[in-house]
């Protein structure tokens, strides 16, 4: 790019004599999907030089205002380039070690044996996952190796390594778990449900703004429960609204809402959909009013019957993402009859009941958009109390008894307010909702309980009131006790939120993901807090070695590695984290110390594993989250993504990993 259009496109005022070290190379698949790889030398003399030395070996104009015209730079030259620009001496280590000795190639049963040795899982049935032939690999030289004399000869070139190890072939995911591949036949409650809280708001919980649109992305990012938080409108004939109530967030329309749902359902995904209502709209009115939305812009979505071979009775269980593809279910308050009392009669009730407490729920703010506690202290001091509360816990606790119109719309996600984990043992179709504080107090004080509790229903998690700035907990200690809706707050993407959306990129990002059956069958007993061995599971042993980075940032900066796991509270929980970098290399800085070690996994299914790019000073670069039982063994590079989940176009880390059968010290030396 020349000087002078660099200086247009990026508005800056830099010195002549910085232009001169600024190299942009525009790729795209059009002209208008285009991305910009900027490349900047420190050290103009030095990178001046590399950059010059990588253009003549592809035989490219160098001069100051040279440009370079688009035929001349195909794939075949960017790859030329990019070699020389950025070598990899770590790959020329290991092409030499597994070729023949003074030859500057790498046979076809030498790659086969590489292949075998380095690049499979050892733990791999031989009949199910046969083991590379020297037929298969021709066909990776045809596709990989640069050469023609080479291909023809069956020879692998060290640039033709590069290019192997760079592709799909050496994901370290294995490939077949992004797609839809777990059953989904099983009862509902027997998946983790990608969920969300508040999911109307867009910054933070108590001044954030909420966006309809909001429900369209979280949606489109795989989301498969959203959470509507519904208010009357001022007067009886306005409509019903959706608000964070008692904070200083906006309103938008219930309606609204409704149709960015409809909009975006099953773009991404065909199973179910949850609303999770926390209904405080105590007008009938206005309830009726929202009932006929849900029917006319959900239409055909709503599931507004019970399946027929799931009938609401005791001991049924509740039916399968399959058997409700394409479906809306509402989670709301469902009418609770009193002995003997028929609809007429509830109605009555609630009539007279409202004569008695009828207190109009504030909706005017003053100036700074609080409620005044003028505007409070006209109810009585209980209300008052309960409301002023409900600023710093959450208005959950506040929600109003459904009318008949929005009751008739519940059915297999019925809400109860948990009293203990034998009530209702015997219907799946009710839930509970409870706060992270709560939920983790049941998990420590009764684990096996609350395992088996969500054996046979649902439950959902959501952050405490506390969480002003929308920051989430970590999802990993709600699923070792099997809850399905751990809700997140989606606009924050911070580590936990990173996590969520790491996992549920698998499974055809279905939103469902299969617990472990330990964690469904009634006859088997899971402790997440057991040491020992669970069951018949087999516990794993993870190692990585972090060789080397390759085009991390655009600055010349020194950076470091970090490798965690999260899993089960027994499992290691040591943060590992390499040097850093001795020099500012951005481009191919080279760490390749001693493998990190996992030692002993113990239910691999429920585990995770970090690694996290960060320049000297914390500042984070890039990261991946993988499902230890998607990890590959071998030799891969690793493509980093933003905070958001996001992949980035070229940050990556070259990494060896090693998947093994946890075997403890002790049977060490029985096991071939």
């Amino acid at each position: 790019m020349q000087n002078h259009k660099l200086r247009e496109v990026f508005n800056l005022d830099f010195p002549n004599n910085f232009l001169h070290k600024i190299l942009t190379v525009v790729s795209g698949p059009d002209m208008v999907d285009l991305t910009f790889h900027n490349f900047v030398s420190y050290k103009e003399n030095v990178d001046r030089k590399r950059v010059e030395a990588a253009l003549s070996a592809c035989h490219l104009p160098q001069g100051k205002n040279d440009g370079i015209n688009p035929e001349d730079f195909p794939e075949t030259v960017y790859k030329t380039f990019l070699m020389n620009l950025c070598p990899r001496p770590d790959i020329n280590e290991i092409f030499t070690s597994h070729h023949s000795k003074a030859k500057p190639y790498m046979t076809k049963d030498h790659l086969t044996k590489f292949i075998n040795k380095k690049q499979r899982n050892s733990h791999l049935n031989d009949t199910l996952f046969p083991p590379a032939k020297p037929d298969r690999v021709q066909g990776l030289i045809e596709k990989y190796e640069p050469s023609g004399m080479n291909i023809q000869r069956g020879q692998l070139s060290p640039e033709g390594m590069v290019w192997f190890l760079c592709g799909p072939e050496n994901s370290i995911i294995s490939q077949d778990k992004l797609f839809l591949y777990q059953d989904m036949n099983q009862p509902l409650s027997h998946y983790f449900i990608n969920s969300s809280h508040n999911t109307y708001l867009t910054g933070g919980q108590f001044s954030g703004s909420a966006s309809p649109e909001m429900y369209r992305q979280t949606l489109l990012a795989g989301c498969r429960c959203v959470e509507l938080d519904c208010w009357k409108g001022r007067t009886p004939d306005d409509e019903p609204i959706i608000t964070h109530g008692y904070t200083m967030t906006n309103e938008i329309l219930f309606k609204d809402a409704l149709e960015a749902i409809a909009e975006s359902a099953f773009k991404i995904s065909p199973y179910p959909v949850i609303l999770s209502f926390e209904n405080h709209v105590d007008l009938p009115k206005q309830q009726a009013k929202m009932a006929e939305y849900c029917r006319t812009i959900l239409g055909d979505m709503l599931l507004t019957e019970p399946l027929e071979k799931y009938p609401l009775k005791p001991g049924v269980p509740l039916p399968s993402p399959q058997d409700l593809m394409g479906k809306i279910l509402i989670k709301n308050k469902k009418n609770q009859f009193m002995p003997g009392e028929n609809q007429d009669a509830l109605k009555k009730r609630k009539s007279l009941e409202d004569e008695v407490t009828d207190q109009p729920i504030p909706t005017e703010k003053d100036s700074t958009g609080i409620i005044p506690y003028s505007s409070l202290s006209k109810l009585d001091t209980q209300q008052s109390a309960g409301w002023q509360g409900a600023r710093m816990h959450g208005t959950a606790g506040l929600e109003v008894t459904a009318y008949e119109e929005m009751s008739s719309l519940v059915n297999y996600i019925q809400p109860i307010k948990f009293e203990s984990f034998e009530i209702s043992k015997n219907h799946s179709y009710v839930v509970s909702s409870f706060t992270e504080l709560k939920a983790y107090e049941l998990l420590t004080r009764s684990p096996i309980q609350f395992v088996n509790y969500n054996k046979r229903q649902m439950s959902r998690i959501y952050p405490k009131g506390t969480r002003m700035d929308s920051s989430n907990y970590m999802p990993q200690m709600f699923w070792n006790v099997g809850c399905q809706m751990v809700a997140l707050n989606f606009q924050t993407s911070d580590v936990p939120m990173q996590q969520n959306m790491a996992l549920f990129e698998f499974n055809g990002q279905s939103g469902y993901l299969l617990k472990h059956d330990f964690m469904c069958r009634p006859d088997k007993h899971f402790d997440p807090f057991s040491v020992d061995r669970i069951d018949v599971v087999v516990a794993s042993t993870l190692s990585i070695t972090i060789i080397s980075g390759q085009f991390l940032s655009e600055r010349s900066v020194k950076s470091y590695i970090e490798v965690e796991l999260f899993g089960l509270p027994g499992d290691p929980k040591r943060r590992y984290r390499t040097k850093v970098t001795p020099n500012a290399n951005s481009i191919n800085p080279i760490w390749n110390e001693d493998p990190f070690v996992f030692e002993k996994i113990l239910m691999p299914e429920l585990a995770s594993l970090r690694i996290v790019a960060l320049e000297e000073g914390a500042k984070f670069i890039g990261h991946r989250i993988i499902p230890v039982t998607a990890v590959c063994s071998g030799y891969h590079h690793v493509c980093l993504r933003s905070e958001s989940n996001q992949p980035l176009t070229m940050p990556s880390l070259f990494v060896y990993v090693e998947m093994k059968d946890y075997v403890p010290d002790s049977w060490a030396g029985t096991v071939f």
